[in-house]
C-alpha cells in the first residue's frame, strides 16, 4: 500500500515537471498563438486516449473533436458528413440513387408498396400499388421499419433482387426476381403535373436538384400544348438544394440582365451576383406561386426573385427563412464537409435568413406563421419590387396574399391526441381498407363518395387493433376519417394524381391560386387582380 502511494506521489511529480518543461519550452510561442493551441490539442488528445477511464479509439477522438468545433459554430447546415450523411445528400441534389424503384410504406408490420415509379425495374416487372412484400432475397421482412425497408431495397446498380409478394385476391405468392438500377427521381413530379381545369396548369417543385430547370421547362411545354393559359407554381414544403439550379429555374421566368440572388461572405470568391443569362420562353404566362413555412433556401430564392420583380403572385404563408449559402468540399472518397460560407440576398436587397436568436426560436415563428398568428412585421425593413410594391425584409419571403391552411378543428384535434401510439393502428386500417376496394373492384369513379357505413367499417378494424376510442371522440372526428379515407383509396384504387385532385379540393391554398390564375389574362393582369383582392376569408378553426 506504501510502495503504491510512493508511486502515485512520483507520477504526480514527474508529470508536474514534465508540464513544467512544456510550459517552458513554449514561452518562445506568442501567447495563444495557432502553433501553440495546436499542440495544446494534441496534448489534450494524448491524455484522454491514454488515460480516460473508458477506453477510446483515437479515430473516434478525431471525429468527436471535428464535430465538437463545428457544433460550437452554433450553424446547423455547417456539419460534417459521414458516409451515410454523404449517400443522402448525394441522392437529394442529383436525384439518383440506386435500387428497384418503389415508393413504399409499412403497414401492419410489412412491406407495402404504395406505387412503383414510372420506368423503373419494379414497374416494367409489374410490381403494384398495394403488393406486400413480405421477404426480399429469401429473408422475411415481417416487422422491419420504414429505415430498413429502404436500406434493404436499395443496393449498387446491377445486382439482384428477389421479392416474395403477396397480393390482395391472388391466392398464392408471386415471385418477381429484379436487377436494380440507377434511379432518377425527378424534382417535378409528372403524376401531379396536371391542367386544374381548362386554362391553369399546375407544377410542384421538390426540391431543387440537377434536374430542375430541365424538368420545369419540360412540365411547362406539356401543359401549355393542353391548353394552359396561367400556371400555379408549388413550392411547399421545398426544402431547396442547390444553388445554381435555383439561378436557373428563376432565369426561365426573367429577362436578360434582371439580377437573381446576391451571395455576400467573407471568404475570397463567396460573394457573387447571379443574373438572368436567357430570354425568358413564357413572358405572357402569368403565374401564382405557392409558398409555406416549408418552402426554404433555394426555394426562396426562386420565389423571391419573382416577387421583386414582380413576375409572379405569391399566395401561401412566410417561408422558412434559411437565407445561409453552404459550401461542399469532399474530404475523403465518402465524407465530406458542408460548410455555411456566405448569405444571400433577394434583388430587391433583402436578406433570406430570420431574425432570431436560436433554431428553435426560427421554427416557434414558422410555426405561427402557418397557424396565421405571423402579425409581426419589421417595418423598418422596407424594399420595393420593380414596379414599386411594398414588400418587406427581415427573414424569409412573405406572400403577397396571405392564405392559411386549413387547420383541424377541436374534436379532431381531440382525435389525433386520444389516438396516440395507436395512430398506426389508424393508417393500417385505412391502407387495409383501401387495398380491398382496389381488389374488390368497389369503387368505379375517381369522384366517389366515402360513406358513413365505409367510416363505421374503419372504426371496426381500428377496434379490432386495439385503438378502441370512445364515441365522444370518434364523433367529431368523423369528416377527418372520411377525407382520409377518401384520399387513401383514391390513392390505391386510381394512383397518385386522382389522390392529388381530391385533396386540392381540400386545399385552401389552391383553391385561392386558382380563383386567382383563372382570372388573369398576363402577369400584368395578375399583379393587378392580386392588390385588388379582398381579405381572406375566414378558414375553419380545424
Amino acid at each position: 500500500m506504501i510502495r503504491h502511494k510512493g508511486f502515485v506521489v512520483a507520477a504526480v511529480v514527474s508529470a508536474a515537471l514534465m508540464s513544467g518543461a512544456w510550459f517552458l519550452q513554449r514561452e518562445t510561442e506568442p501567447a495563444g498563438s495557432v502553433y501553440q493551441q495546436a499542440r495544446l490539442f494534441d496534448d489534450v488528445l494524448a491524455h484522454v486516449a491514454d488515460y480516460y477511464v473508458d477506453s477510446l479509439d483515437e479515430r473516434q477522438l478525431y471525429q468527436m473533436a471535428i464535430d465538437g468545433m463545428l457544433d460550437q459554430l452554433h450553424d446547423p447546415y455547417s456539419v460534417f458528413l459521414k458516409p451515410e450523411d454523404f449517400r443522402q445528400l448525394s441522392e437529394a441534389t442529383t436525384g439518383n440513387y440506386s435500387g428497384l424503384g418503389i415508393q413504399i410504406d409499412v403497414r401492419d408490420g410489412w412491406i407495402t408498396v404504395v406505387a412503383p415509379l414510372p420506368d423503373t425495374p419494379a414497374e416494367r416487372a409489374g410490381v403494384q400499388t398495394g403488393d406486400r412484400i413480405v421477404q426480399l432475397d429469401g429473408r422475411s421482412t415481417e416487422g422491419w421499419k420504414q429505415d430498413q425497408a429502404v436500406k434493404e431495397l436499395r443496393g449498387p446498380a446491377g445486382t439482384a433482387a428477389e421479392l416474395l409478394i403477396r397480393r390482395t385476391g391472388v391466392d398464392k405468392p408471386i415471385t418477381y426476381k429484379l436487377t436494380r438500377a440507377t434511379i432518377h427521381i425527378r424534382s417535378v413530379d409528372p403524376r401531379i403535373t396536371m391542367m386544374l381545369d381548362d386554362r391553369v396548369g399546375y407544377i410542384a417543385l421538390s426540391p431543387v436538384s440537377e434536374s430542375s430547370t430541365r424538368d420545369v421547362s419540360q412540365a411547362i411545354d406539356t401543359l401549355l400544348k393542353q391548353g394552359m393559359k396561367s400556371l400555379i407554381f408549388d413550392l411547399r414544403g421545398n426544402p431547396g438544394g442547390l444553388l445554381d439550379q435555383g439561378v436557373a429555374v428563376s432565369d426561365l421566368f426573367l429577362d436578360p440582365g434582371k439580377a437573381i440572388v446576391e451571395t455576400r461572405g467573407r471568404a475570397p470568391g463567396s460573394s457573387h451576383e447571379f443574373s438572368d443569362a436567357k430570354p425568358q420562353l413564357w413572358p405572357r404566362l402569368p403565374i401564382v406561386v405557392i409558398v409555406n413555412g416549408g418552402s426554404a433556401s433555394a426555394a426562396e430564392i426562386i420565389a423571391g426573385a419573382l416577387q421583386d420583380h414582380d413576375r409572379a403572385v405569391l399566395i401561401g404563408t412566410p417561408t422558412f427563412g434559411k437565407g445561409l449559402v453552404q459550401s461542399f468540399w469532399r474530404l475523403t472518397p465518402e465524407t465530406g464537409l458542408k460548410l455555411t460560407t456566405a448569405r444571400w440576398f433577394t434583388p430587391s436587397g433583402r436578406t433570406i435568413q430570420r431574425v432570431t436568436r436560436n433554431e428553435a426560436e426560427q421554427e416557434a415563428q414558422v410555426i405561427a406563421a402557418q397557424r396565421g398568428q405571423d402579425t409581426k412585421i419589421d417595418s423598418t425593413a422596407v424594399f420595393h419590387t420593380d414596379a414599386g410594391r411594398t414588400i418587406y425584409g427581415g427573414g424569409g419571403i412573405r406572400p403577397d396574399i396571405y392564405v392559411v391552411a386549413d387547420t383541424f378543428t377541436t374534436g379532431e384535434r381531440a382525435f389525433i391526441k386520444a389516438l396516440g401510439d395507436k395512430a398506426p393502428a389508424f393508417r393500417d386500417a385505412l391502407t387495409a381498407y383501401a387495398i380491398e376496394l382496389k381488389e374488390g373492384n368497389r369503387l368505379l369513379s375517381p369522384n366517389f363518395s366515402v360513406t358513413q357505413a365505409m367510416v363505421d367499417d374503419i372504426l371496426r378494424r381500428m377496434r379490432a387493433k386495439g385503438a378502441d376510442l370512445p364515441d365522444s371522440v370518434i364523433v367529431g372526428a368523423r369528416t377527418l376519417i372520411t377525407q382520409e379515407l377518401g384520399y387513401e383509396a383514391a390513392r390505391y384504387v386510381f394512383g397518385r394524381s386522382v389522390e392529388f385532385r381530391r385533396r386540392m379540393a381540400d386545399d385552401e391554398q389552391i383553391k385561392r391560386a386558382l380563383a386567382l390564375a383563372d382570372r388573369a389574362k398576363s402577369p400584368q393582369d395578375l399583379l393587378t387582380l392580386a392588390t385588388t383582392q379582398p381579405a381572406p376569408s375566414t378558414v375553419r378553426n380545424r
